[in-house]
């Protein structure tokens, strides 16, 4: 992976032992009507400009990350992107505000195949490398970033993929879980969410293996790293961290995962956090 170097805000401070604060979106950054508070807002844009490596890190796409990043004043820096399947160098001079710096894909028509015979009733959706998003029964979520296209299984399983999700109106996470643990899916990596939703990503890609690239060229410290998350997804990122964070209603093994649990999204918990860098 080839990643050029940060630079700050333009109000941004130069600090010469930056911390690298990586933080998930929904569920920590938002709440789960995809609202951040003001309070939030606020202690996170102070950390960017206190001169601290502010990295998103979520499983949205790149689409439906860009706003969160303009929202945080983030001018230049990175974002991580579809579970660590894509990774994003800021730049509010570059022609788009931003390029896509390392891009992991993987070949999901084993995982479909096994998946449908288990899940026949399950909807689809696919990322492809262009940043296109296919999709079985009119399947969209705010999380895509772009509307998806309506295609057949058969296309599904012919196209190259960066993040393939899963959604079943059939089951509960907790036996959509089991489900899927039964295949016993080789050659990917995947997480449950909340609901029975299923993200999957290439074999050995995760949050975590995107923001240690990253914290590797920016040569940061492993001390000075600090995560924040609620979801299933951010379990390595969490034990990645020095600093391991787990917002308030996230599940218990996402709090076991961390070394400390902040308040709920609805409680501001995040920015309790952000505050304690400053």
């Amino acid at each position: 992976m080839t990643l050029a170097m940060s630079a700050g805000i333009e109000d941004r401070q130069e600090n010469p032992n930056p911390l690298m604060v990586c933080l998930d979106v929904d569920g920590t950054l938002v709440n789960h009507d995809g609202h951040m508070s003001p309070t939030v807002m606020e202690a996170a844009r102070a950390v960017v400009a206190a001169g601290h490596e502010v990295v998103i890190s979520t499983g949205r796409s790149l689409g439906a990350t860009l706003p969160v990043v303009e929202l945080l004043g983030i001018e230049r820096g990175y974002a991580v992107c579809c579970n660590g399947g894509v990774t994003l160098r800021v730049d509010s001079s570059l022609p788009d505000g931003y390029e896509v710096i390392d891009r992991q894909t993987f070949d999901p028509a084993p995982a479909l195949k096994a998946l449908r015979d288990v899940l026949p009733t399950a909807k689809y959706a696919l990322e492809d490398v262009d940043g296109n998003f296919l999709s079985t029964e009119r399947f969209q979520d705010a999380s895509f970033g772009v509307v998806a296209q309506g295609v057949d299984f058969e296309r599904l399983m012919e196209s190259i993929a960066v993040r393939l999700v899963v959604f079943s109106t059939d089951s509960t996470a907790e036996e959509f879980g089991q489900a899927v643990e039964a295949i016993g899916l080789h050659g990917v990596t995947y997480s449950v969410g909340w609901t029975a939703w299923l993200d999957i990503a290439a074999e050995g890609i995760s949050k975590a293996s995107g923001v240690e690239a990253l914290r590797a060229h920016l040569e940061i410290d492993p001390a000075n790293t600090i995560a924040v998350g609620d979801g299933r997804n951010d379990i390595e990122m969490l034990r990645w961290a020095a600093r391991g964070v787990a917002m308030g209603q996230a599940p218990e093994e996402v709090k076991a995962a961390a070394d400390e649990v902040t308040d709920p999204v609805e409680g501001d918990g995040l920015a309790h956090v952000l505050r304690s860098l400053l």
